[in-house]
């Protein structure tokens, strides 16, 4: 049941021409300012507006006149509608897109098939205001524009809000976890193996290092013996060679 004023200014025109009623009954029930009341009386405001009679639109009784005309403090009541008029409800469907943004959808629409390929088409239609064969002629590049789009992010082109965007990568995000669950062992993240897996059993630290040093050099099993008289008898060897070549020269 709606209790609100038909054509303010016109039933305010009305009361004004056909009643006694002072300027403020007549705003607070018109729900005007008084001096736009008292305008109305002085021709200033609303010329040319008709005045439309509230008793017959059954907006306000006859007696509930009379009733204010008596009292200059009486409060004037609406009637209460002998017709229950329902509420519209607003259909569920693409976002309303003023014109002077319409031309910045293509572009919006190739940002999120870029950057957020798992939105449905549905939520891009509610975040952009689009259609569905728009939506495949720019992702299969038959769109008659495709060649000059650039995409922008429609946040900052003023198409949606940042809030209803994160909202949507969300809720898209949560689809895709349901229907490809991650198996246990992928979501931890790769780790090493074992070494009793990669080898076949315990591994022996210390056969590791046998034989190395920390730089990493083979250190010899054992020092070898210096044998002085192999190195006189190389030496002697050397000086008689020597001395042969000063003898034939």
């Amino acid at each position: 049941m709606s209790k609100t004023l038909l054509m303010p200014k016109a039933t305010a025109v009305w009361l004004v021409e056909n009643t006694s009623l002072t300027f403020e009954q007549i705003a607070q029930f018109c729900n005007l300012h008084v001096l736009e009341v008292k305008g109305i009386a002085d021709g200033d405001v609303a010329a040319g507006i008709k005045g439309m009679d509230p008793i017959v639109s059954g907006q306000l009784s006859r007696e509930e006149i009379e009733r204010a005309q008596r009292d200059p403090n009486h409060r004037l009541r609406m009637s209460e509608s002998k017709v229950d008029v329902p509420e519209v409800k607003r259909r569920k469907g693409p976002r309303y897109t003023p014109v002077s943004r319409r031309q910045d959808r293509p572009d919006a629409i190739a940002w999120l098939l870029r950057y957020h390929p798992e939105l449905s088409d549905s939520q891009i239609i509610k975040l952009v205001g689009t259609t569905k064969p728009t939506i495949e002629s720019i992702r299969s590049r038959t769109h008659w524009n495709s060649a000059n789009l650039t995409p922008k992010d429609p946040v900052t082109l003023g198409l949606c809000a940042q809030s209803e965007l994160d909202a949507a990568v969300r809720k898209a995000a949560d689809r895709a976890r349901r229907e490809h669950p991650v198996p246990a062992e992928e979501e931890r993240g790769a780790t090493l193996r074992p070494a009793e897996e990669t080898q076949g059993g315990e591994v022996d630290a210390s056969a590791l290092f046998a034989g190395t040093r920390f730089g990493g050099q083979a250190e010899p099993e054992e020092e070898q013996e210096i044998d002085e008289q192999k190195v006189f008898a190389r030496l002697a060897g050397l000086k008689s060679a020597k001395q042969d070549d000063e003898d034939e020269s």
